[in-house]
């Protein structure tokens, strides 16, 4: 199927807050919110993609709406509390760089997940508390509800029970680094796809103080939240506007109504989980214990280094696939090679339901 907003069909959604499962000091219980997508009939074996976004972005990525043109060619901006502009017309929206509608539409379920900290999610009064760790365990803890509720078909009255459900991660670039995490340690999933990311890091973006310290990994991880705060001071950033980071996400290639339906993803950065994706070998020793299969997805303008060395950091993965599209940046839903890059990540996951 391509990527022309007239071939989606209607989809089902419900949003909700799942316990996080993780305590801090000085915090109520927290939790986390999501979105749960799924198409109006669902295959005999039905899959699900719980997507993680990258940093400075939330759940939305997964559902990019540009706004829709009024009849005099205004336009109508998404509404304020996340809903669809253009519900009461699907016919007049373009589904093209939404994920979930792309994925709902071949008859796959879709979570889209806000972590502790962005988004609709809680948000602790000390940002550097949520470390790495801290924030794969909430995102583990929350997904195991989500399937368990969606397998007993506890979630919502228009779901039945999925006692065969088959679960597969998705993250961008800082959240495929949390989706590695999650999996290494507690195996959520059936298979992982990882859109712009390496365990090579960002090195050359470094302070001083992490490159002296790149060959100690143990070091580095035990300095993290100190390393952070001097990086970005605030406890949760807001990246501003920059022509470098418009070349990175989109470049000269990207979608003018793509990149209008970014800006409702965009949110504050989670400091320690950004900064480390940016060290060289982040979450190496995690991913070569992957041993589930394995999808790299990477633009040819994106950042993670030649996208062909990347897959060498799983090696106890049996089937690791590459897919680097043309021309396209760090943000791969914004470019014309996402319709290659939807149809492959639906082909990838449907062999994991093959016995």
């Amino acid at each position: 199927m391509n990527a022309d907003a007239a071939t989606i069909p209607p989809t089902r959604r419900a949003t909700l807050r799942v316990p996080a499962g993780v305590r801090l000091p000085g915090e109520p219980e927290m939790s986390l919110a999501l979105d749960v997508h799924w198409p109006p009939s669902l295959p005999q074996r039905p899959l699900v993609w719980v997507c993680l976004p990258g940093g400075a972005m939330n759940r939305h990525y997964f559902d990019l709406l540009p706004p829709r043109e009024r009849g005099g060619g205004d336009l109508i901006p998404p509404r304020a509390d996340g809903g669809d502009a253009a519900a009461e017309t699907p016919e007049a929206q373009d589904g093209s760089y939404s994920f979930a509608r792309q994925m709902t539409a071949r008859g796959f379920l879709v979570v889209a997940l806000d972590p502790l900290g962005v988004g609709d999610s809680h948000r602790p009064a000390d940002g550097y508390a949520l470390t790495p760790e801290v924030v794969s365990r909430a995102n583990a803890a929350a997904t195991e509800r989500v399937l368990a509720a969606l397998r007993a078909g506890h979630l919502d009255a228009a779901l039945p029970p999925l006692p065969g459900l088959v679960a597969l991660g998705l993250g961008h670039s800082m959240g495929a680094m949390l989706t590695v995490l999650q999996q290494a340690e507690f195996r959520t999933y059936r298979g992982i796809a990882l859109l712009g990311f390496s365990t090579r890091g960002l090195p050359e973006h470094l302070p001083p103080a992490a490159r002296a310290l790149a060959d100690d990994p143990a070091a580095l991880r035990a300095r993290l939240p100190e390393l952070a705060r001097a990086q970005f001071v605030e406890p949760y950033p807001l990246l501003r506007p920059s022509p470098r980071a418009s070349a990175i996400y989109g470049g000269e290639t990207a979608e003018a109504a793509g990149i209008l339906a970014l800006k409702r993803a965009r949110d504050r950065l989670l400091p320690v989980p950004a900064f480390a994706s940016m060290l060289p070998g982040n979450v190496a020793a995690e991913a070569a214990r992957i041993d589930v299969p394995v999808f790299l997805g990477l633009g040819e303008r994106d950042m993670a280094g030649p996208p062909h060395e990347i897959p060498a950091a799983f090696p106890a993965s049996q089937e690791v696939s590459l897919c680097v599209l043309r021309e396209a940046g760090h943000a791969h839903f914004l470019f014309a090679s996402r319709t290659r890059l939807f149809a492959r990540l639906a082909q990838w996951a449907n062999t994991m339901v093959l016995d």
